[in-house]
């Protein structure tokens, strides 16, 4: 699924930080600003889907025009969803689920990603564990993440990133040689993940729930 995306403490520690980061306004804009038990309640909206302003992130403009109508389904739906928030949030999840993919840590990523996409990691996991390989891979920059396609469907939000990054792949041998890659040289990665959360639960957190190689 990935050329190149610890103990329970850790993976407590990554499953707070995506409960956290991911669609909520904290009113200041800032990431991680506050628990999520701190957030107040979503409030109807007296206005039809249509006259909501455009959802817009002004600080990057990372937002296809594709996605807009779906964004706006989602402020109807949970008023207190925040888009630029959001696209942070995205960002550190990227980061959180490459790094425990690539370390083989199946206990975080059950936090992170669904049931299906949880398999597909443990499946390229084990082979590559029986090959006796281990991943020393660097995220180095995220250049961009972009929201493409957002969505309603049955209660449920889907909300789809293009994530384009350099990433510094190497795989060793049980030894430790390097029999792949090279940590001075960065590869150009694009990715598209979609993340999805059911809307007016009690459940904060968004998964990751399918992920697509450009």
């Amino acid at each position: 699924m990935f050329t190149i995306v610890v103990f329970a403490a850790i993976a407590a520690f990554l499953g707070l930080r995506l409960y956290s980061v991911l669609g909520k306004r904290t009113g200041h804009e800032q990431p991680l600003a506050r628990p999520v038990e701190e957030r107040a309640p979503p409030v109807a909206l007296p206005r039809p889907i249509e006259s909501l302003p455009e959802p817009r992130d002004t600080a990057n403009r990372n937002i296809d025009t594709r996605a807009q109508a779906g964004l706006r389904a989602i402020i109807a739906a949970e008023p207190g969803f925040d888009v630029t928030q959001f696209v942070k949030g995205a960002q550190a999840a990227y980061r959180m689920i490459l790094e425990a993919y690539w370390k083989g840590d199946e206990e975080a990523l059950a936090d992170l990603v669904d049931d299906d996409v949880l398999q597909a990691f443990a499946t390229s996991i084990a082979e590559r564990t029986s090959a006796g390989h281990v991943l020393d891979n660097r995220l180095v920059s995220i250049e961009r993440a972009m929201i493409i396609d957002a969505s309603v469907e049955a209660r449920v939000a889907r909300i789809s990133v293009r994530f384009d990054a350099d990433i510094a792949a190497v795989t060793r041998d049980a030894e430790g040689v390097v029999i792949a890659g090279s940590l001075s040289d960065a590869v150009e990665t694009h990715e598209t993940w979609t993340f999805a959360r059911p809307l007016k639960s009690g459940d904060p957190n968004w998964k990751l729930v399918d992920t697509d190689e450009d």
